[in-house]
């Protein structure tokens, strides 16, 4: 034991070799785990350098890509106005709601409100969203009123947004649709005013360059804005009191004579300026759905049909002119027919002989043939080319019709006849009102134009008529509408009013209807200095009355009184013309 105790320290066993660490062995563990550092510190460098500096451009424009937009910022449409500055189309701002279909999928639970918001049926909503599902932008619906834009909103559903468009409101509604057109969706002009003005009306968009987070919400605004410019604002030669007046009486009396539609047009002669301008049936411009192609069209600058008798004042003053007649003529009538090779002319009654006066009075149509074969086919051609008929009106109205005129060389004997009484060729509303401005205006013939204008077409007007010969014309007109005449249902008291009936005959497949007609009427008012040019005419009127003088001269008063009264034109007599002969009747 006591060996034990006293035990030398030599006989301790030693310590493993590999259990302890030398100093050589752990600096070279140290220089190791260092090196690795560094190097990983150089290759993170490295490759800063290569994306912040030699890759930069390429990844600002990757980055950009995702999050970086351009957008545009609306320039807002001029406004349509009438005369008086009183609006006709104007722009408001709305609300258009669009979403990330996919942010919007994850609440589900909340698709049924927003279906119900957005009007539209839950399993259309989802369908649609499901569909769209990889895009990254989707309209749910455009043009919201913002109050129930911000109903949507309110909503908070993921990945639904709104943004700020603009909706074209039409305060006159269906009186003047036809002439001021529409917008589609994306206000651009598509029918009337709109689309011949768009390039004015349409304002230009500006810029905004913007940073999206990935739901598509603006987070930044970046530098590059362009300001965005209002469209032109434009003022239309339209008066719209008239236009209201207009389309109130050719909407009753389609009513009332249970007629397939009928127009107005209202000119003042001397600056060509066109007041009014009306068709029915109409639509509601307000109301898309509403529209319908026979309802769209502006029928008194784009539909054609034959003038009928309204033609036989033009034909006798291009008579007057050539020096063929004059106020001591005497024509006679043959006891109302008349052969023209295998045609025969009639009259309704047996007008007996009669002066160029009493011819447009009784409205013969024997008298007008024999006018018309001695003025000869080129000569009335001309003349009626000189009043405006196959060109057209210079109005701009996109569509415009020039109406069908042939070449005189394929007139033949009976084409030269028919044509002194309004058959065989074609004009539009606006045409058939401006050629009565001719008688108007002591024989100008004015441009005309749906804009504004203080000072007329000065030297873009022609003088296709003597004044003599207009005066002469317009006051045998005043004989139609006194007693005796085919139209003293246009008569206007304390006004003289010149005008003349027509009632046509609709051309059908092979010839022309015995039982459809066009009722018309077109008239100046005051006679001795007319200010106003007005036409009415009535289509395809039901009924026992369907001449004109009984179902267009009517509102033709109705109408042209108004206009009289609204525009303060002063009364020029206290009565009307008198004529002596008595008893007529219209072709």
């Amino acid at each position: 034991m006591v060996r034990g105790q006293g035990m030398d320290k030599r006989s301790v066993p030693p310590a493993d070799a590999a259990s302890v660490a030398s100093p050589a062995t752990s600096g070279w563990r140290g220089r190791f785990v260092l090196a690795c550092f560094v190097a990983a510190f150089l290759v993170l460098f490295l490759r800063a350098v290569d994306l912040q500096v030699l890759d930069r451009d390429f990844l600002t424009n990757e980055g950009a890509k995702r999050h970086v937009r351009t957008l545009e910022v609306p320039g807002g449409r001029g406004a349509i106005r009438d005369r008086r500055g009183l609006p006709l189309a104007l722009s408001a701002p709305v609300e258009s709601v669009w979403a990330v279909p996919a942010e919007v999928l994850t609440a589900e639970k909340q698709l049924p409100a927003l279906a119900k918001k957005l009007g539209v049926k839950l399993s259309v909503l989802r369908r649609e969203l499901k569909a769209r599902k990889d895009k990254s932008f989707m309209y749910l619906r455009r043009q919201m009123n913002p109050a129930d834009a911000r109903e949507v909103l309110a909503l908070n559903v993921p990945g639904v947004f709104t943004q700020r468009e603009y909706r074209r409101y039409y305060p006159a509604g269906e009186a003047a649709a036809q002439l001021v057109g529409i917008t589609n969706i994306d206000i651009q002009g598509q029918e009337g005013i709109e689309l011949s003005m768009e390039t004015r009306l349409r304002g230009e968009n500006g810029r905004r360059r913007v940073v999206k987070d990935r739901v598509g919400r603006v987070v930044d605004d970046l530098a590059g804005f362009k300001p965005a410019h209002a469209g032109e604002d434009v003022m239309l030669s339209i008066d719209l009191r008239l236009q209201y007046l207009a389309y109130r009486e050719i909407k009753a009396a389609v009513a009332q004579h249970r007629a397939r539609g009928g127009v107005a047009v209202v000119l003042n002669p001397h600056s060509g300026e066109v007041l009014a301008m009306v068709s029915y049936p109409s639509f509601n411009p307000n109301r898309r759905e509403t529209t319908r192609p026979k309802g769209a069209r502006n029928k008194p600058a784009t539909d054609l049909f034959e003038p009928g008798s309204t033609v036989k004042p033009l034909v006798v003053a291009e008579a007057m002119e050539a020096g063929l007649y004059d106020t001591r003529s005497m024509i006679p009538t043959y006891a109302g027919t008349y052969k023209v090779g295998r045609l025969t002319v009639r009259d309704v009654h047996d007008c007996g002989t009669v002066s160029l006066a009493t011819l447009l009075t009784k409205s013969s149509n024997v008298g007008a043939a024999q006018v018309g074969l001695n003025l000869g086919r080129e000569r009335m051609w001309r003349g009626l080319r000189e009043f405006g008929f196959g060109q057209a009106t210079q109005s701009g109205f996109p569509g415009e019709g020039v109406g069908v005129l042939r070449e005189y060389r394929q007139w033949g004997e009976i084409a030269t006849a028919t044509a002194s009484y309004g058959y065989g060729f074609s004009v539009t509303a606006l045409q058939l009102a401006r050629a009565y401005g001719v008688l108007a205006t002591d024989g100008l013939l004015q441009p005309l134009t749906l804009e504004r204008t203080d000072t007329g077409h000065g030297d873009d007007a022609q003088q296709v008529l003597s004044p003599r010969n207009a005066r002469l014309v317009r006051q045998y007109l005043e004989g139609v509408v006194a007693p005796g005449g085919t139209a003293l249902r246009a008569a206007i008291p304390s006004y003289r009013v010149a005008g003349k009936t027509g009632t046509v005959h609709k051309a059908v497949q092979g010839g022309y209807s015995p039982d459809h007609y066009q009722s018309l009427f077109v008239g100046m008012a005051p006679a001795s200095q007319p200010q106003l040019v007005a036409l009415v005419m009535i289509d395809e009127p039901t009924g026992k009355d369907y001449y004109g003088g009984l179902v267009a001269a009517p509102v033709f008063a109705r109408v042209m009184q108004g206009a009289l009264r609204t525009l303060q034109i002063p009364p020029d007599v206290l009565g009307v013309a008198q004529n002596a002969d008595a008893g007529g009747s219209e072709s």
